[in-house]
């Protein structure tokens, strides 16, 4: 077999957004083991996809918190030796940054990655062997997979596949009564929030039409938006905190989606599950959810989707 590495490390969104690729690389390269270099908290999505042979968890943004702490220091050593306990014939640094590259860098191995006027960061590239150019007129997806077949030189001609499906529920699994919805009213930026009336407005809409709600939410500020938006519901529940492959399980059962700009409305478009994403405050151009069909974005910066545009993107899939 032929080892390679991929180094993609955050975000959720744009981890979720190189697993076409991975799927892309087995169907035309069919001989490569694949390793990933990721954030810990999103190894969970990428051990969803059958294709990846090894997952290495990295932890820098807790090490950049205690930077002089020994325990750090020692994670650090042990990462290394990860990377090093393969020879790999080559490193694939996905996210053009960097802290990215020198992460490719410690495996050893040649670095593969974007031309200067293609990476995110330019100076990522002084560390690469081989570069290729990529235009930024696509989708983030669409970025990713064009670079690593080039990498590879086969020819991309396959459907859009992100290769994932998620696990089956565990029998202690909290599970809500089906038919649901899933709610994802938590971002980062609270300029990229959806008013918190449009929610109640669209989750009545949706009881109306059989469908449970269900609203994840991690933080406590998370916790407490969508309890409040829950408690004027008839028929809505608040996910209790589960981790990220319990998320994509809810997610792929639910009969529709509506999401803000948050790495899960990715996930469930990933998973093939109908959503609708709301953008606010960023264009969903480049790096909106991406699955076909069953994939719509609405909005842009400066926009406030309606809560009857949302309904009716909902009507092939919400009787």
């Amino acid at each position: 077999m032929r080892e390679i590495l991929i180094v993609k490390t955050s975000s959720m969104g744009d981890v979720i957004q190189y697993l076409p690729a991975v799927t892309d690389m087995h169907a035309r390269v069919p001989d490569l083991a694949i390793d990933w270099v990721v954030e810990a908290p999103f190894a969970p999505l990428v051990r969803l996809h059958p294709g990846v042979r090894r997952v290495i968890p990295v932890a820098l943004r807790s090490w950049r918190k205690r930077l002089l702490a020994p325990a750090t220091w020692s994670a650090f050593g042990e990462f290394r030796r990860s990377l090093r306990e393969v020879r790999y014939e080559r490193v694939i640094d996905a996210q053009g940054l960097l802290k990215s590259a020198v992460l490719a860098r410690m495996s050893g191995a040649p670095v593969a990655g974007y031309m200067p006027d293609s990476a995110r960061e330019p100076i990522a590239t002084r560390l690469y062997a081989d570069k290729y150019r990529v235009s930024w007129q696509m989708h983030a997806v669409e970025r990713n997979r064009r670079l690593t077949a080039a990498i590879f030189d086969y020819r991309l001609d396959l459907p859009l596949d992100y290769g994932i499906v998620a696990p089956a529920p565990g029998e202690d699994a909290w599970r809500p009564a089906e038919p649901y919805a899933v709610l994802l009213t938590a971002t980062s930026r609270d300029e990229k929030l959806w008013p918190e009336p449009n929610w109640i407005e669209l989750g009545r809409a949706l009881n109306r039409r059989g469908l449970n709600c269900v609203l994840p939410a991690g933080s406590e500020v998370e916790r407490a938006r969508a309890q409040r938006i829950a408690a004027e519901l008839p028929h809505a529940l608040v996910a209790p905190p589960m981790p990220l492959d319990a998320l994509a399980t809810l997610l792929e059962r639910a009969q529709c989606v509506v999401g803000v700009d948050t790495g899960l409305s990715h996930l469930a478009a990933a998973l093939k599950v109908p959503v609708v994403a709301l953008y606010l405050a960023t264009e969903p151009g480049a790096n909106g959810v991406a699955g076909g069909r069953n994939a719509v974005n609405l909005g842009g910066k400066g926009q406030k989707p309606s809560v009857a545009q949302v309904l009716q993107t909902l009507a092939p899939w919400v009787a």
